[in-house]
């Protein structure tokens, strides 16, 4: 993206003979900057299928500064695009009412998240809409934990289930259906990024709260669903200071 834009502007301030010449280095320097990228990002799915996928993207998970708030996308989201083998996901179809067109949750918020909740191996995340399955394979990725994705688009399952066995993740599952007939009994951190809206999200939060008469998990939210979640009484937040990040609540006994 910045190479991009260095090349537009190189473009608008060279005289009229130059431009070609630009071009054709600019080209040659994108390929081996894309050259390199592939590398790069064939070495990190070779450490993961190894076991070592945290210690791979842990150069590239923080900046050692604080995650910038907000739903923009930056380089992070880049890199995780080119790590994860997607392949090209089949037509989704037409979104039932209430349920929110799918966006992938930024990927320092990922990691920024799985940093602050710091997963073991009796952890199970289940992502409630998790579209392409970001935050279940990353959670495989980089903590002990299991991460469990509940989608309602079938290609969107299929593509995520595809990239789980190509990096041989054992720990990652998906699973198609409404997340309101989800088996929320497994889960110990639940996530939302705000993949549906009213009567849905009611419905969703109705049977938490059930599981949460009995036992204590926590539920972590991004998006407009957040301030829902934050005016649930059988809810409490855990970090006041985290706006514009992913919310992390935990249940009231």
């Amino acid at each position: 993206m910045l190479l991009n834009s260095l090349l537009d502007r190189l473009d608008a301030l060279a005289p009229a003979e130059d431009k070609g010449r630009l071009a054709r280095r600019a080209r040659a320097i994108r390929q081996r900057l894309e050259a390199a990228n592939a590398l790069r990002f064939e070495a990190i799915r070779v450490a993961i299928r190894r076991g070592e996928g945290r210690d791979a993207l842990a150069a590239f998970a923080g900046d050692g500064e604080a995650c910038r708030a907000g739903d923009a996308y930056d380089w992070r989201d880049e890199l995780v695009a080119g790590v994860l083998p997607f392949g090209e996901p089949g037509e989704a179809a037409a979104l039932p009412p209430e349920m929110v067109f799918y966006q992938p949750t930024p990927a320092r918020h990922v990691f920024d998240l799985l940093d602050r909740l710091a997963l073991d191996a009796d952890d199970v995340l289940v992502d409630l809409g998790s579209g392409l399955g970001h935050v279940p394979l990353l959670t495989a990725i980089c903590t002990p934990a299991r991460g469990i994705g509940i989608e309602i688009e079938p290609a969107y399952v299929a593509a995520a289930h595809a990239c789980a066995q190509a990096l041989q993740l054992g720990n990652a599952q998906f699973v198609q259906g409404d997340a309101r007939a989800a088996d929320f009994a497994v889960g110990s951190v639940f996530y939302l990024y705000t993949p549906f809206t009213g009567s849905v999200l009611r419905s969703v939060l109705d049977a938490l709260r059930c599981q949460a008469a009995h036992r204590s998990f926590r539920v972590c939210s991004f998006g407009p669903c957040t301030a829902v979640l934050a005016a649930e009484p059988w809810l409490a937040g855990e970090d006041a200071a985290a706006s514009g990040r992913v919310a992390i609540f935990h249940t009231r006994r």
